[in-house]
């Protein structure tokens, strides 16, 4: 098998393509990341890298706590825009026609829209070169009912949305292939 070396890259798969929302000044808002990921599992954390310049980053260090909301497929259009327009100039959630609720936090906004919503409090803000990596606790999860089998997320009915940095395009995941922990004991 031949392979050829494209450089450093950013191109790990899946990437999800999530809603980071924070309260600025009060009002919600939301900006699109695809460099999210689970950073810790007791107590549960995940990481988001967001641009020094990004609106919402302000609101994240103004509150210490954000959101982190899977998009379905069917607002990929909203999620998109949400990623090439700017908080400081667009009201996101008028245009977007998002229901924002808020949970256990009351200064995490949350879309309702989204299948999975998930609350935290930021643990720790780590300046890297272009961006911030944000490391948050996972004080919450919320999730659409539909798209539980019994009782746990199921992944084909949360439909996420996954970003390709090298063709930038949207996909979605495709059917299960094995069941983890077991098909490598075969």
């Amino acid at each position: 098998m031949s392979k050829t070396q494209l450089g450093p890259q950013t191109l790990i798969y899946p990437m999800p393509a999530v809603l980071v929302g924070a309260n600025v000044d009060g009002n919600p808002n939301f900006m699109t990341v695809a460099w999210c990921g689970i950073a810790n599992s007791d107590p549960p954390m995940l990481s988001v890298a967001i641009r020094h310049e990004r609106h919402t980053l302000g609101g994240i260090k103004q509150n210490l706590a954000f959101s982190v909301n899977v998009p379905s497929t069917d607002i990929v259009k909203e999620t998109d825009f949400c990623g090439v327009t700017r908080g400081s100039k667009v009201d996101k959630v008028k245009v977007c026609k998002f229901k924002v609720f808020y949970g256990k936090m009351e200064t995490v906004p949350l879309v309702e829209q989204c299948p999975v919503n998930l609350e935290c409090r930021l643990i720790k803000s780590l300046h890297i070169g272009t961006h911030d990596l944000i490391v948050g606790e996972i004080l919450e999860t919320h999730i659409t009912e539909s798209c539980l089998t019994d009782g746990k997320a199921d992944p084909e009915k949360v439909d996420p949305l996954v970003f390709s940095p090298a063709v930038q395009k949207y996909h979605r995941l495709g059917p299960a292939i094995a069941q983890a922990f077991h098909v490598g004991k075969d």
